[in-house]
């Protein structure tokens, strides 16, 4: 592959990441993710972010350096608009070839910088506003987003040609073709990239979206002609949508969000399931999209993915040893950790010789601001009256969600 150009001067150069690893060694990625990093050349020369070496991706980038051509000895400043390993993790190893290149980082970026690496010689703190000349009409400007998702982060931008460079901010998952712009991809990539999107957010960025909303405050004033991420699709059409995607996903950290349901679901002897269709009959009935997990046989991320955007959550579970059932607990415990707040919810399922799961329910979520219908218990395997009332309880919080959620985009 090569390097695709973005402006005079101006290249994506990246590397896509598809061994099977997972995601910060928590999330999978089934179809990959990539890594970008950009150059800018004036009459110095730019490397903005870099990679860590996982899956080749040092010879992909330098592979892609020479079809500009750039040679890294010949790079003037290294830019690190965010500390964490997979944009940093070759510093070491690009010191070592480029001793001379000056790094360009926040003043936390600077002591990662020695902690991570052990570098402090020929290390520049920048902050909001600074900026270098490169020459040639080519100049970086600096912005501070501190906590998008961590607390050393900045953006840069380039103000003759628009393109922002924000590293993980509006990124996603997903691997990325030769077809590397927005207005390169067809309705089904877009989609693709949408799923991504929203799953990236809820994984990485979902625990930070107070600061996602102050950080798109601050951008706001720039003349945005193209956003270039760290990882997945550069917007040079239409940089708008994905700004209003993060911002339509930063919001439903406040409560309301789409008008969907999320069902998590789990059985130890099948009595739960057995009224599972009654469940799905219910929000039938009250007309709502839905997204259906199983636990533990779904994973984490999926489940953030859809509870993030979702305005109803149902949960259906069994009593286990006078508490939750476990792999329930686990899911609660990190929809916490995201602050997946302001919920409606429900909850059913099944007990044996002793209820107790609305004991831990209730401490595991006190902070979550959750509001909860009357939940349905039973002992043993349900009775027709259990059936219909989990059913009735469904379409009940079906009606809430609708009546809740936000309206839809566009509307």
């Amino acid at each position: 592959m090569k390097a695709a150009r973005i402006a005079d001067g101006i290249y994506r150069i990246g590397a896509n990441i598809t061994n099977g690893d997972l995601f910060e060694g928590l999330w999978p990625i089934p179809d990959g993710v990539s890594l970008n990093s950009y150059i800018v050349r004036g009459e110095k020369t730019a490397l903005i972010d870099l990679v860590r070496d996982w899956d080749e991706a040092p010879m992909k980038i330098r592979d892609q350096l020479a079809s500009i051509p750039v040679d890294l000895k010949s790079v003037d400043y290294l830019v690190l608009n965010h500390l964490e390993p997979d944009h940093t993790g070759w510093l070491g190893m690009f010191r070592d070839i480029c001793p001379g290149a000056e790094i360009l980082t926040t003043a936390k970026g600077a002591a990662m910088v020695k902690s991570f690496h052990g570098i402090e010689d020929r290390v520049r703190v920048v902050g909001s506003g600074d900026s270098v000349d490169l020459g040639g009409g080519r100049r970086l400007v600096f912005e501070e987003i501190p906590n998008v998702h961590w607390p050393e982060t900045m953006v840069t931008f380039e103000p003759g040609s628009g393109v922002l460079f924000s590293c993980d901010a509006f990124g996603s998952f997903g691997s990325v073709g030769p077809e590397v712009f927005d207005d390169e991809l067809g309705p089904e990539r877009h989609l693709f990239f949408e799923r991504e999107t929203l799953r990236y957010y809820a994984n990485i960025v979902a625990s930070f979206s107070v600061f996602v909303e102050r950080a798109i405050a601050k951008l706001a004033g720039l003349d945005i002609r193209v956003i270039a991420p760290s990882h997945g699709i550069l917007w040079r059409k239409n940089p708008g949508l994905i700004i209003d995607r993060y911002r339509r996903y930063a919001s439903y950290a406040r409560g309301p969000a789409e008008a969907e349901v999320t069902f998590v679901w789990g059985s130890m002897y099948g009595n739960t399931e057995r009224v599972v269709d009654a469940v799905m009959a219910g929000l039938t009935e009250g007309d709502v999209p839905v997204t259906v997990h199983r636990v533990p046989r779904d994973h984490m991320s999926q489940i953030l993915a859809s509870a993030w955007k979702s305005t109803g959550i149902i949960l259906g579970m069994p009593t286990y040893e006078y508490r939750m059932f476990p792999p329930m607990a686990h899911v609660l415990d990190d929809l916490g950790r995201k602050k997946v707040v302001g919920k409606k919810v429900f909850r059913f399922g099944s007990y044996g010789w002793s209820g107790g799961a609305a004991k831990e329910l209730a401490e595991i979520t006190a902070k979550y601001s959750w509001d909860f219908l009357e939940p349905v218990e039973f002992a043993g395997a349900p009775s027709p009256a259990d059936y219909q009332l989990v059913k009735a309880r469904a379409r009940e919080l079906a009606e809430i969600v609708k009546k809740t959620a936000l309206p839809k985009q566009g509307a």
